[in-house]
């Protein structure tokens, strides 16, 4: 018997970006920076050559900073058969106004303070995991949706660090359960590189 498409397993590809071009130290999240051009191509042709046949089996939602987006394209140019989607739920954490500055300049006080109050403290008041969590929750009830009401096999999200993170928690602790920073998931796929998920 052939699964339904509402019962039919489907996965969840958590790509990251290739290395962003900043320097060594800085904190970066909604800043929007490119990457590297050559890794980016390198990232892209590995992804197309691993990812199934697409048609409506495969979608692909990125995020709308610019290293993403730069992958995304490559992507299409060498699989035009998938569909893509941008989405700005899969953007990195927005840190205000630490962005840009070195973690040295920020100082080990405001990030003590960011730390003390993990979830639900907004560093350099910019967003707070929290919202962070609920937004990247959003978008996985968006996914789950295409695979119950679309039968699609394979969502890919070309995104960060922080949202692959994101993902890892709330799959096995739910959006609910806040984290505290000793908690937090810290593995996350390399530059360029992807861990997929079951799509639950």
């Amino acid at each position: 018997m052939t699964p339904s498409p509402a019962t039919a397993s489907s996965r969840l590809w958590l790509v990251r970006h290739a290395a962003p071009l900043v320097p060594p130290g800085t904190c970066y999240g909604a800043w929007d920076v490119p990457a590297d051009a050559q890794a980016t191509r390198a990232a892209a042709e590995r992804l197309a050559t691993a990812l199934p046949p697409g048609g409506r089996a495969v979608c692909v939602a990125y995020s709308t900073l610019q290293r993403c987006e730069l992958l995304a394209h490559e992507l299409q140019a060498l699989r035009p058969d998938l569909t893509f989607t941008p989405d700005a739920r899969l953007r990195e954490m927005d840190f205000g106004r630490w962005e840009g500055q070195t973690w040295d300049a920020i100082g080990k006080s405001a990030i003590d303070t960011w730390v003390a109050g993990f979830a639900t403290h907004a560093p350099g008041g910019g967003e707070s995991l929290a919202h962070m969590l609920h937004r990247v929750a959003a978008a996985l009830q968006t996914a789950q949706a295409w695979r119950t009401e679309l039968g699609v096999k394979e969502v890919v999200w070309i995104t960060h660090a922080g949202v692959a993170r994101c993902v890892a928690w709330l799959q096995e602790r739910g959006e609910s359960a806040l984290p505290r920073s000793e908690d937090w998931p810290v593995a996350a796929p390399g530059w360029g590189e992807w861990e997929i998920r079951e799509l639950a």
